[in-house]
């Protein structure tokens, strides 16, 4: 898609500015239901493909992403404009510098249509716990979008931006790509810098595009990653272009399947989706294996020992004086807040909403004198092991090949009340990505059928460490063969 715009562009059979126009405009007739957006920035959106379209009628050179409408998860500063990161408690926080990833699209020329609704702090599966409003999933608007980067999956899936960025935690990308049918990449830890993103488990998190092809996320990726002085964990680069190695070509490539991802956990009808993509690797040349990943069965509970023990630490900060709103600022009912301990307390009880309590709770507890040893510290310890099962895997096999989800895109509630625990087993196939550090992408690889409606569900490919160009060429080689 973002190919065949630039051609558009190139020879100028559309103006980036008429394109930037015809998004807003799906925008101000589509998100009214939808509800992916928290700001638009339609002003900033009409500069940037103003300056497109000189350049063009200079006669210049334009890059693949130069003139292209695209969305940033409001979990990324962007200078001069509101970053909530769905929460109350920043909720009047303007940005006064670009994170990385968004001056990046900036200098590569993207048109940048606004900021997209997400759960709060990044803490959920299904864009519910948003302090300002849920995202409603354009395929079925009474099921969940996904989560926590919900807002930025349902803006491409409804083609109100052509690409958006997300960030991903334990599934937080490709999650609500596989709910919403599109494209969704979490790249290798440390191959796109996080500042600027406004962290929540800082071992964990990691910026990544949703498009609507794999080339197209190749795209976007190629502009996003490279060293970062501004972050100590991003790792040198050569400069390459992820979409020269779309080959189509996977003849001979080693694709293994994990038997402990195939448990009575997995949905039916998405075992047989996920059995029939796997003889479609296999027509184009691929030569399948089993696999096994002997301790991918205690990945989600280390993912919630290490990440809300992360997020108890890295939200210490918003207690009303330092960082965020204080509720000193905010209505009459907090006349009582006299001392620093109660403007701390009823700061963070006002400002945080149920979801971020609790884990912030969960992690104090993980971190504390007596437990940091029987939790925190042998969860890092199992993380070590589950990271030594992806060595020895990738020793046999070129790509790994799993559901991205247990389950199709769920009804609004149906999670999100009174079980947590039946909402993070959404994330069941996709943290041991994080906890590796490894990339990983989720493509649509069919549908569901469920109450008379088509649901999309993705399949997940898992690649060796900074060997995006395998796992790409993968996941492209299936998207052109479904086509």
């Amino acid at each position: 898609m973002i190919r065949a715009l630039h051609e558009k562009l190139k020879n100028k059979k559309t103006t980036a500015g008429e394109l930037a126009e015809s998004y807003l405009v799906r925008i101000a007739d589509r998100d009214p239901d939808i509800g992916a957006y928290l700001s638009v920035l339609g002003d900033e959106a009409r500069r940037a493909a103003t300056f497109v379209d000189e350049k063009i009628a200079r006669g210049e050179t334009i890059g693949l992403l130069e003139g292209i409408p695209g969305a940033v998860k409001d979990n990324m500063c962007m200078e001069g404009t509101r970053t909530t990161a769905g929460s109350k408690m920043l909720d009047g926080y303007i940005a006064p510098y670009d994170a990385t990833a968004v001056g990046r699209l900036r200098s590569a020329g993207a048109v940048i249509l606004g900021k997209t609704n997400m759960d709060e702090f990044a803490m959920g599966s299904s864009t519910e716990s948003s302090a300002y409003k849920m995202t409603k999933n354009p395929v079925d608007t009474m099921r969940v979008p996904g989560g926590s980067s919900g807002g930025s999956a349902a803006a491409v899936a409804a083609d109100m931006a052509v690409f958006a960025l997300g960030s991903d935690t334990g599934g937080s990308i490709r999650q609500p790509a596989s709910f919403c049918g599109v494209v969704g990449l979490k790249p290798t830890y440390g191959r796109v810098s996080r500042y600027g993103l406004i962290a929540m488990a800082s071992s964990l998190d990691q910026i990544g595009p949703f498009t609507h092809t794999v080339e197209d996320a190749a795209i976007v990726l190629s502009e996003l990653y490279g060293y970062d002085p501004m972050d100590v964990t991003t790792a040198e680069s050569d400069g390459k272009r992820f979409e020269d190695f779309l080959t189509g070509d996977i003849r001979g490539l080693r694709i293994g399947i994990p038997k402990e991802y195939l448990s009575d956990a997995l949905d039916e009808r998405i075992r047989k989706t996920f059995l029939a993509s796997v003889e479609r690797f296999k027509s184009l040349g691929a030569e399948i294996s089993e696999i096994s990943l002997p301790h991918a069965k205690y990945a989600l509970p280390v993912y919630y020992i290490i990440m809300p023990s992360e997020v108890s630490s890295n939200l210490a900060r918003f207690d009303g004086i330092r960082f965020g709103m204080s509720v000193n600022d905010q209505e009459k009912r907090f006349a009582n807040s006299d001392t620093l301990l109660e403007t701390y307390l009823d700061t963070r009880d006002y400002g945080f909403g149920d979801e971020v309590k609790r884990r912030i709770m969960l992690g104090t507890y993980a971190l504390s004198a007596g437990y940091y040893d029987a939790y925190y510290k042998k969860a890092q310890r199992v993380r070590d092991l589950i990271r030594s099962d992806f060595t020895k895997a990738f020793r046999d096999v070129d790509l790994i090949f799993s559901p991205t989800a247990p389950e199709p895109a769920f009804r609004f509630g149906a999670k999100s009340s009174g079980d947590p625990v039946g909402m993070y087993l959404s994330d069941i196939y996709t943290v041991t990505a994080n906890l590796a550090g490894i990339p990983a992408i989720s493509f649509p690889m069919g549908t569901v059928e469920e109450d008379g409606v088509a649901l999309p569900v993705g399949g997940q490919l898992m690649v060796a460490w900074f060997d995006e160009e395998t796992l790409l060429r993968g996941a492209d080689a299936f998207e052109k063969a479904e086509k």
